[in-house]
């Protein structure tokens, strides 16, 4: 019997197995509008067995894009293009989520298509980017301190998202609290050093996300809320996994289902350690410490390790990015090398299953 292609009930809402798809920028829209490509992409993975399927980090106002060609969800017309795909997503068995975003200072950055690094010019079609503090991430354009006014819009933009996710048919959220962004950015000591009641101590940096929780709950109270944080900043200083346990405590008591556990991406000179799910132990320690539901991530690429995963305690659920890339099926795949019967071959593809 796979624990890993066991159900996994978060609310009211059952995913049928715990193999899930990370939400992975396809840097591919227009206007923050999805395109065909986006569809493709998405709807391929439910049909391939995935229990959920998280779409990109998808901006909640213009200025929180990684780059210009970031989806979003701050218009009417962007809600609308993410019908068609959380629906196809949904009509193949899988559970659809998105990731809300806000990038920070790490915003207004040029695309890997580009052929380009650092900050994209205002000239070019970027834009001035915030943070909690001016202190610019290594090779970017500096950025403006966030004043109250605009964080109390911050707050309100993603209880904006939230509800046109719901508005587009997304069964799940995930607030993007990862990877060297905004929500992280206060987080981090490194980057925060505000002297007001959103730095300083680990009550105040924690301030912004809980404030985001809260009004992402409001927003879309019967929706579970997942919340993505790094662990670790992978340098001295920095966050690391003890405070990620307290802050995860802190947002369950306010009604986030699962946490789903990255680590880095807030400073350039990280020095990351990685191999075959090399992120495991830290969401391990963030569910041993604060006792909450997580997810793990972090080249998690074979089914074997997938399920010694969660069979083994260290997790609740996995997520998974470049081998979905590489095969789409990864779900049907993992299920067959485990011995797992489960019901939702999709029918054209039965012939496989032997």
């Amino acid at each position: 019997m796979s624990t890993l292609f066991t159900p996994l009930t978060l609310r009211d809402l059952t995913l049928r197995n715990r193999l899930w798809v990370s939400p992975m920028c396809q840097y591919s829209a227009v206007d923050g509008v999805p395109q065909d490509w986006h569809h493709t992409h998405l709807a391929q993975f439910a049909s391939g067995g995935a229990g959920l399927v998280i779409a990109e980090a998808t901006a909640v106002s213009p200025e929180g894009r990684i780059s210009p060609e970031d989806t979003g969800l701050w218009t009417d017309e962007q809600r609308d293009a993410w019908r068609p795909i959380v629906a196809a997503i949904r009509a193949r068995g899988a559970v659809a989520g998105v990731q809300l975003a806000h990038a920070g200072r790490k915003a207004s950055t040029w695309s890997p298509f580009s052929g380009r690094r650092g900050s994209v010019d205002v000239a070019d079609g970027g834009w001035q980017t915030v943070a909690p503090s001016a202190v610019a991430f290594e090779g970017f354009a500096p950025p403006d301190t966030l004043d109250l006014h605009g964080i109390d819009r911050v707050v309100a933009d993603f209880a904006a998202a939230a509800r046109r996710a719901v508005d587009a048919g997304f069964e799940l959220l995930e607030v993007h609290a990862a990877h060297g962004y905004l929500l992280h950015q206060f987080l981090s000591p490194l980057s925060n050093l505000r002297e007001d009641e959103y730095g300083g101590t680990l009550e105040n940096r924690a301030r912004l996300l809980l404030r985001v929780v809260d009004a992402v709950t409001d927003a879309a109270p019967s929706v579970p809320l997942l919340v993505r944080f790094s662990a670790t900043d992978w340098a001295d200083g920095g966050w690391d996994a003890d405070q990620t346990a307290v802050v995860a405590g802190w947002a369950a008591e306010r009604g986030v289902d699962l946490f789903d556990i990255s680590s880095g991406g807030l400073v350039a000179h990280q020095r990351i350690t990685t191999g075959p799910g090399y992120q495991v132990e830290f969401a391990a320690h963030v569910r041993r410490v604060a006792g909450v539901p997580v997810s793990a991530v972090g080249m998690i690429d074979d089914s074997a390790l997938a399920e010694r995963v969660v069979a083994e305690g260290d997790a609740d659920a996995v997520m998974s990015g470049r081998e979905w890339l590489r095969d789409p099926h990864f779900g049907l795949r993992a299920a067959a090398e485990l011995g797992a019967d489960i019901s939702y071959w999709p029918r054209q593809y039965v012939r496989a299953r032997l």
